[in-house]
């Protein structure tokens, strides 16, 4: 059952990552689930000095509140100072880590809080922390309901909120002549992959988050033109990369999330390759071809 509880896990975390990541892909934004892991320290701090405990659940508020502000400031940069996209996330991220490393060293300075105890989780620790009621009934691995409420989250938001997101994904000019507030959907998007962001590198660790936030949805890019089977693509990745990463650790021997993204990049690179439209054999084939035509005029 062990294989089972983790191989579940790397899917339900592999399907929400993928799912949102299809959006930050195309809105060319691949890189937020990152700074969301990296900008959350010090709300891991604070909370830890407002709380005096290091209760993962206190954590996780903590850096889910810095969490959504780390969007939003990457936004306010974006627009307000006319950076690009990629410059507002590298100096949002790597000045709200450095806070956090501050934080810890003159404040927690004598205390065992760092990324390792309490940012980057492993999954194959999943099925150690197990939920157990008060009657004393194991329910299962705590991580497992986790990753699955945020899956129904994000299922939920993307199903009631398709036709918003799809439109200020592709055409944010149309969506605001048509009154759809592209500020608010992005704000949205974004509060929702810090939630499943924040929510999963506790179980999965951080690393693996980001690894399935865009490599799965970078593969079915290159796969289809259409968004939907995009989709579509993206969640069978994710099922196949949980599936033969965790193999792939067990006949190693090794580390089941380094696996895990170790696959994501197999899998990414055989698309990269033999994509039917965008892969490199595809587009040598095309230039071959072209090539006999000009010479055959």
């Amino acid at each position: 059952m062990d294989s089972f509880y983790i191989i579940a896990t790397g899917s339900l975390v592999a399907i929400s990552c993928g799912l949102l990541g299809c959006f930050l892909i195309l809105r060319k934004m691949a890189m937020v689930g990152d700074a969301i892991s990296h900008a959350v320290l010090p709300g891991i701090v604070i909370a830890f000095l407002i709380s005096g405990s290091r209760d993962s659940f206190t954590m996780l508020i903590g850096a889910g509140i810095i969490g959504v502000l780390t969007t939003f400031l990457i936004e306010f940069f974006h627009k307000k100072g006319n950076l690009q996209s990629d410059a507002s996330i590298g100096v949002t991220f790597t000045w709200l880590f450095a806070l956090g490393v501050i934080l810890i060293s003159v404040f927690a300075g004598e205390v065992d809080l760092d990324q390792d105890c309490v940012l980057y989780g492993e999954i194959a620790y999943v099925p150690l922390d197990l939920w157990i009621g008060t009657n004393g009934v194991i329910y299962g691995p705590r991580p497992l309901y986790v990753t699955g409420g945020v899956l129904l989250i994000v299922l939920l938001f993307i199903t009631l909120g398709y036709k918003e997101l799809h439109v200020t994904t592709f055409d944010p000019a149309f969506a605001s002549a048509i009154g759809i507030s592209t500020a608010l959907w992005h704000y949205l998007l974004m509060s929702a992959v810090s939630l499943t962001t924040v929510a999963s590198f506790e179980s999965v660790g951080a690393i693996l988050v980001v690894a399935l936030l865009i490599a799965p949805p970078a593969t079915a890019y290159l796969l289809t033109d259409n968004f939907k089977r995009m989709l579509g693509i993206t969640v069978i990745l994710g099922v196949l990369v949980s599936f033969t990463g965790y193999y792939l650790a067990v006949w190693l021997d090794g580390s089941i999330a380094g696996a895990m993204s170790t696959m994501a990049g197999v899998f990414f690179t055989l698309a990269f390759i033999f994509s039917p439209v965008d892969g490199l054999l595809a587009k040598q084939i095309a230039r071959r071809k072209e090539k006999s035509v000009k010479s055959l005029v």
